[in-house]
């Protein structure tokens, strides 16, 4: 498709639209490299807070999917089916995103899940262990090649997460904008997971965050390839599909990986009131707005 003639008939909203979306998606996904900073300028785990803000973001996501994007994915599919099919379609596409993610995930061997949760504390135990030289005993190439491999399994999720926040920005910014935030906030420990094996491995700070940030382009990436590619076809029947999808996808996300991460943390009933928080703070957002 000719970008320079996509380019030539926008309107003036529409290309501050899609700026708003494309910078939406770009916060949410160098959100990764604050978890990279936070993995090697932080001193201690701060569980807590960690808990509370992967409670918090399910929240959002969970509420946001069912209150929000399946009703705007009805609301789509009727503009092109009617109100009689709509709701089945939009059913049917909810759990093809769950199966979508699912297959994803089951086809990542769990050594190299980027979803597992890292400590801060790693950081110091590697410099303790290994000091200033890094030989066979520190297993640096195994470190190395860990961490090279969760930044390209988590850039590999990033892509479609990437696409799902741009267009959902697109569609409705009252929807980017919580997806943009919760997504970002599950990021962060994506970030931490390839710190710390990239540092232990070359004893490089500035190293372990830039393979941390850049793994976060990702989404932006698939926000460019999304529009270049995919606008010819924006109507209610794309949307349709995509917002039921997204749902889906956030909420196998939510229950699979930003719940279990908090219980991991050791902090459960802090995950559950940043879980509530969540939805009051989206319900509440979705009044106002």
């Amino acid at each position: 498709m000719n970008t320079g003639v996509i380019i030539m008939n926008l309107t003036i909203m529409e290309f501050n639209n899609i700026l708003l979306a494309f910078g939406l998606t770009l916060f949410a996904g160098l959100s990764t490299g604050i978890g990279g900073a936070f993995a090697l300028f932080a001193k201690h785990t701060n569980t807590k807070l960690l808990s509370l803000s992967l409670g918090f973001s399910a929240g959002v996501m969970i509420y946001v999917s069912f209150m929000e994007i399946l009703p705007e994915s009805v609301a789509s599919f009727s503009e092109m089916f009617g109100d009689g099919r709509a709701s089945w379609y939009a059913v049917l596409c909810f759990f093809a995103g769950v199966l979508v993610v699912l297959v994803l995930d089951r086809l990542v061997p769990s050594f190299k899940n980027p979803h597992e949760m890292r400590r801060i504390e790693e950081v110091d135990n590697c410099e303790k262990e290994c000091g200033k030289k890094r030989g066979m005993r520190c297993r640096r190439r195994r470190l190395f090649r860990l961490g090279v491999m969760t930044a390209i399994v988590i850039a590999f999720h990033n892509f479609p997460e990437g696409l799902a926040t741009f267009f959902s920005a697109l569609k409705d910014i009252k929807l980017g904008i919580p997806i943009a935030i919760a997504i970002a906030i599950h990021n962060i420990p994506e970030g931490i997971a390839v710190a710390i094996p990239i540092y232990c491995s070359t004893g490089k700070k500035s190293k372990a965050f830039w393979y941390s940030f850049l793994t976060g382009l990702a989404e932006p990436i698939g926000a460019v390839f999304g529009y270049f590619f995919l606008s010819s076809i924006l109507n209610g029947l794309f949307f349709g599909v995509l917002l039921a999808a997204v749902a889906g996808i956030m909420v196998f996300i939510s229950l699979d990986q930003l719940l279990p991460a908090a219980e991991e943390y050791g902090e459960h009933h802090l995950a559950a009131y940043g879980t509530v928080a969540g939805m009051g703070v989206m319900a509440l957002s979705l009044l106002i707005l």
